[in-house]
């Protein structure tokens, strides 16, 4: 339906108005991101998620407007995000291997495997290792979301579903979503309150090391190594579940 002139007014109101929320979201989350991502194209794809946020609302809705832009000007930066994959073959063979040690090693230990363990099953030393988490870092955008809430707010589990998806699957969603959140529950302490910190007060790594008093390249490492424990935890669920 196309707008009148009235509305096309409006919507050019907002997005005027609003156009500085746009740039500080795309600051914000550029922190948290490898530095190969572009802040202006973070603008970019922000402004057009801001324009269709203003063409889509309603006052009537009872929502702030500001509050329903965030939500598509989020959306619309993580979609492009997701479109990206710089990370070379090597990265990705790195990041499996790591995955596998962490995955091998609970298995044996039935418990969580500490750094020293981890790098003793992958045969370096432990700076090394962490310098191998340094260098995942890029590879890990795949999980640069808000743990809970996804496009139009939604948790991301939610939108991946196709509404003409039967019952069954809708299960398997919430069995998937009750098994990541009792993998993240089982993970160290510290390494919880990071993601905690990073996914659900969107405080960026360097916010984070002056909340538990380390430094923002240690940070970023924790989080890397936590997000291996929960990759390599929910590829033996989602394993098993292909086998029966």
């Amino acid at each position: 339906m196309r707008m009148n002139d009235t509305e096309l007014e409006t919507r050019d109101k907002l997005v005027m108005d609003n156009i500085a929320l746009v740039k500080t979201m795309a600051s914000r989350l550029a922190h948290r991101l490898p530095s190969q991502v572009e802040l202006s194209e973070l603008i970019s794809v922000g402004t057009l998620g801001l324009i269709d946020a203003a063409g889509r609302y309603k006052p009537s809705l009872g929502v702030p407007f500001d509050a329903f832009a965030r939500r598509r000007i989020h959306g619309a930066m993580l979609d492009s995000l997701r479109e990206l994959d710089w990370a070379p073959r090597s990265l990705r063979r790195m990041q499996r291997t790591v995955d596998g040690a962490v995955a091998q090693l609970r298995h044996e230990l039935k418990r969580e495997p500490q750094e020293g363990e981890i790098a003793a099953a992958l045969n370096v030393s432990e700076g090394d290792y962490g310098r191998m988490l340094d260098q995942l870092r890029s590879a890990d955008l795949a999980t640069i979301r808000q743990a809970g809430a996804g496009i139009d707010g939604r948790n991301l589990l939610d939108v991946m579903i196709d509404p003409t998806e039967g019952p069954h699957i809708r299960l398997e969603r919430l069995e998937l979503r009750e098994r990541l959140a009792a993998a993240i529950s089982e993970l160290p302490d510290r390494e919880r309150q990071i993601l905690a910190l990073y996914y659900e007060e969107e405080l960026t790594l360097a916010e984070i090391g002056e909340v538990i008093g380390v430094g923002e390249s240690r940070v970023s490492q924790l989080r890397t190594q936590a997000i291996a424990r929960l990759r390599a935890s929910m590829k033996v669920v989602i394993n098993r579940k292909s086998t029966h």
